[in-house]
């Protein structure tokens, strides 16, 4: 009898995960400063996340590959799920906090879906197997943040906490279906030779291994694209609701979370129709170097126009969501692409591993960066500090590419 493919499970696993995570994305800083956050606190909520899964997700990695995915798997999403209870209960801001340490100390879903993938599909199957991952991912993108507005506006009735009680609901359906739909065996024992994306990932203070990968020219030159790139896209991600909040109107009254959850419905919707076909057509005509080029110039475009923009012209801001979305789609799957390249298939665990350890050293430092122009009410300084992390992206690719030409 063959075994059952693990892919639609997983896809309702991440999709619903995704699902709950983005319905509070537009409303978490508004949600802060209700409990009297400045923006600088309201953005040390998303950066204490980013410090406590960069430290927890290695461990919660090893600990599936003794335990089984499956039992870590159902460890991270109830520590997401009573993350999200304390943050629709909260009654002070350390609640806030609370919440989101307890989410990020157990933070894991993503990567320990990835490693159940690995272990259940076959390697020449597998890149098509984490685009699963990917197409539910877009779709929570484009979804969640529009149900999270469409709730912010029964805030009078409803009160601003049911949003994230609507997320741990979620989030409870989300440990219904690793609990009935996914097998409980273990990871293989035996060790793969090519264990591709789903390998070895190195602890956060493996020190050894980031100078030995990090001492490659080429491989260091992306990392530093994948992180300036990271902290552009988290300057910009955790502090837009509060930007806009500060620089937008409608109908003369400024914007609030249901605003910007639409927006970033529209921007989810973009991301999905360039990642679901047009981005593989792009790579065969363009090139993933050429690509990588349009995509921080369509950032540092999008960020400065977006520093300029007028408080009542919602057509103009439309138009800045096409270029930065084009941006923020393109980036991350082709730097990810060129990364994997880069190493030898047995490799490519740890590039990866390294790469996110990165994203969540950025996402970390970004937000409060930005929150500290928004304290000040600096919402031109807010939106270039994007654009120079994404400039710094620009030059070290095109210092790469010269390098690569150069080389015999």
């Amino acid at each position: 009898m063959s075994k059952r493919s693990p892919l639609l499970p997983i896809f309702l696993i991440v999709l619903v995960d995704v699902l709950g995570f983005t319905i509070v994305i537009p409303l978490l800083a508004f949600y802060s400063e209700s409990f009297g956050a400045t923006p600088l606190i309201a953005t040390l909520v998303v950066s204490v996340y980013a410090v406590c899964s960069l430290l927890s997700t290695p461990i919660i990695g090893k600990l599936s590959d003794t335990y089984g995915r499956k039992r870590l798997l159902l460890i991270s999403q109830v520590g997401t799920f009573a993350g999200f209870i304390l943050l629709g209960s909260a009654t002070a801001l350390w609640m806030v906090f609370v919440g989101r340490i307890l989410d990020g100390l157990t933070a894991g879903n993503l990567s320990l879906a990835q490693a159940y993938i690995s272990d259940h599909t076959k390697p020449e199957n597998r890149t098509k197997a984490f685009g699963v991952i990917g197409v539910a991912f877009g779709i929570g993108f484009m979804f969640g943040p529009g149900l999270g507005g469409w709730l912010n506006t029964y805030e009078n009735i409803l009160g601003m906490h049911v949003p994230f009680l609507a997320a741990a609901l979620l989030s409870l359906l989300s440990i219904a279906a690793t609990a009935l739909l996914l097998t409980s065996e273990k990871p293989p024992q035996d060790a793969d030779p090519n264990p591709g994306p789903g390998g070895r990932r190195p602890g956060a203070f493996d020190w050894a291994t980031y100078a030995e990968y990090f001492g490659r020219p080429a491989l260091r030159s992306l990392f530093l694209q994948f992180v300036l790139f990271s902290f552009a896209f988290s300057c910009f991600f955790s502090g837009f609701a509060l930007f806009a909040e500060r620089r937008f109107t409608r109908d003369g009254v400024p914007w609030t979370a249901t605003e910007v959850g639409y927006l970033f419905t529209f921007a989810g919707f973009l991301g999905i129709l360039l990642q679901g076909g047009l981005l593989g057509r792009l790579v065969k005509k363009y090139g993933e170097l050429k690509l990588t080029v349009a995509g921080f110039i369509s950032g540092i475009v999008g960020y400065a126009l977006l520093s300029q923009a007028p408080a009542d012209n919602l057509l103009f801001l439309v138009g800045i969501t096409v270029i930065s979305s084009f941006a923020h789609g393109v980036l991350r799957p082709v730097l990810t692409a060129q990364i994997t390249k880069a190493v030898g298939r047995h490799e490519q665990g740890v590039a990866l591993g390294i790469s996110g350890s990165l994203g969540s050293i950025a996402m970390a430092l970004a937000p409060p960066a930005g929150g500290v122009m928004l304290d000040h009410e600096w919402t031109v300084a807010w939106a270039l500090i994007p654009m120079v992390a994404a400039s710094l992206g620009l030059l070290f690719c095109l210092a790469g590419w010269s390098r690569a030409k150069a080389e015999p």
